[in-house]
């Protein structure tokens, strides 16, 4: 049943919202565990917040929630806590004198740690009780060997939620994974799983499997995308924006494909494929960075990026109109390569790597209007922030997985966004971001009947596709 937050909680909640509330206020109850699978943007954060006020005031906290989270997201968990539950005491662990904070644990409601130091700190952790354990940006522990995955199943809870608008990026095993650590046993072993479930659906698309499967889980997984529950929500345009090579970069593109295609074909002949993969997506990663600009190959004399020409021509138009934008890459040296050109034209910006220590400076300044471009690579910006002062996101390069794209434009198109949003995917024609494009939308299929878009498949491309994408 829907669920009102306490007087405590300083905020509204939308009706799908307090339905979330009251789902996690069900898992609790009964001691289950789930996951919390909304589309990005649609506040996984403030149901959180707001089931663990409805805990706190009814008396059940008896001892802290644990939430974990990556590193990046720490800060905005932080500002939504004191935002939505100020009353709510909260121990941020970190830096290498963290473990002295230990022992102060129980006197905590909310204790905040990242994925990175959950694997270190598991032994000390595991001496403590948790009300709750919430694992935020879940697919974190997708892989159910890593370090990571295994420390956060040891610890001990009442019960345990994941949130995670990407529960499934590459196959389903990653879906056991998730469940492993909210229900233990839901989906019985890993063989057993592989064998009644993924092989038939993934392999056989065994509709039977699917919808067994389906309805296992769907007690314990509460999904919503934002097109079901925010119809407010203002309109998303995708624009692909085709751009044509001069002569120079085209010579070079070309030759380039000319020997990758040899080397490709060198390296299955004497070792296959799947020992040649790492090294073929290596190559391939080469044709995509002289797409952004010949200069990533650190050759003499690269020609000019027709992209980055057509990038800065964008922004110039855009900041004149007093519009606001994103530029998301995948490539933190393509980043460098931009912020010369900006400032030959007088333009503003800020920038998000994965190299930035003060993350929330800059988005501080775009939030306030003062610059009107905002640079973010995609791994570093895909999640935990908030900027929905930009009407205009600019993917440079496509990447392998369009759920990770999705998740760096609900940075901009996400509720508190009162603006039509533009989205532009740049892509060099006639070469292997065009193929990517159109594998994107093949592979987006592989487990969505379940429960989410899937996409991130670079690891799992057949030789048949690989050939493909060589072709001119």
């Amino acid at each position: 049943q829907p669920a009102k937050p306490p007087a405590t909680f300083k905020g509204d909640l939308r009706p799908y919202q307090s339905e979330g509330v009251g789902w996690l206020d069900f898992l609790s109850e009964f001691g289950f565990g789930g996951i919390l699978a909304d589309d990005m943007g649609l506040g996984k954060t403030v149901q959180t917040l707001a089931h663990i006020a409805r805990q706190k005031k009814a008396g059940l906290v008896t001892h802290p929630v644990l939430i974990v989270g990556p590193t990046s997201t720490i800060p905005n968990w932080l500002a939504e806590i004191e935002r939505f539950t100020p009353t709510l005491k909260v121990l941020k662990l970190h830096g290498p004198h963290r473990k002295m904070d230990f022992v102060s644990i129980p006197r905590y409601d909310i204790v905040l740690t990242s994925y990175p130091l959950l694997a270190r700190d598991r032994q000390d952790l595991i001496d403590y009780e948790f009300h709750a354990i919430v694992l935020d940006e879940a697919q974190n522990v997708k892989n159910a060997t890593t370090n990571v995955a295994k420390a956060s199943s040891e610890l001990k809870a009442n019960y345990r939620v994941a949130l995670s608008g990407t529960p499934i990026e590459n196959n389903l095993d990653e879906l056991w994974s998730l469940f492993r650590f909210a229900m233990p046993g839901l989906l019985g072993g890993l063989t057993e799983f592989r064998r009644e479930f993924r092989f038939p659906i993934e392999n056989q698309n065994s509709n039977a499997a699917r919808e067994l499967l389906a309805r296992r889980i769907r007690p314990f997984i509460l999904r919503r995308t934002k097109e079901e529950v925010v119809k407010e929500l203002p309109p998303k345009t995708v624009i692909v924006d085709r751009i044509e090579f001069d002569d120079a970069q085209r010579d070079l593109y070309d030759a380039l494909l000319l020997t990758v295609e040899q080397r490709v074909r060198e390296a299955v002949e004497s070792r296959g494929w799947d020992k040649s993969r790492m090294e073929i997506l290596e190559l391939l990663l080469r044709l995509r960075q002289v797409c952004c600009d010949p200069k990533l190959l650190k050759t003499d004399e690269a020609p000019e990026s027709a992209k980055l020409d057509r990038l800065v021509e964008m922004l110039s138009e855009l900041a004149s109109e007093g519009r606001r934008a994103l530029v998301f890459s995948q490539f933190t040296s393509m980043l460098d390569l931009m912020e010369p050109r900006l400032k030959e034209q007088g333009l503003a910006w800020v920038r998000l790597s994965g190299n930035t220590k003060d993350r929330a400076t800059p988005v501080k300044r775009f939030q306030a209007g003062e610059v009107p471009i905002f640079l973010i690579s995609l791994r570093a910006g895909g999640t935990g922030l908030n900027l929905t002062a930009a009407d205009t996101v600019i993917h440079y390069d496509p990447w392998w997985n369009p759920a990770v794209e999705n998740q760096a434009t609900d940075r901009a198109h996400r509720i508190g966004q009162d603006k039509p949003v533009f989205v532009y995917k740049l892509v060099a024609a006639n070469t292997i971001e065009e193929k990517i494009i159109q594998l994107q939308e093949k592979k987006t299929n592989l487990a969505g009947a379940l429960l989410a878009k899937d996409g991130d498949f670079a690891k799992s491309l057949t030789p048949e596709e690989i050939q493909w994408m060589l072709k001119g």
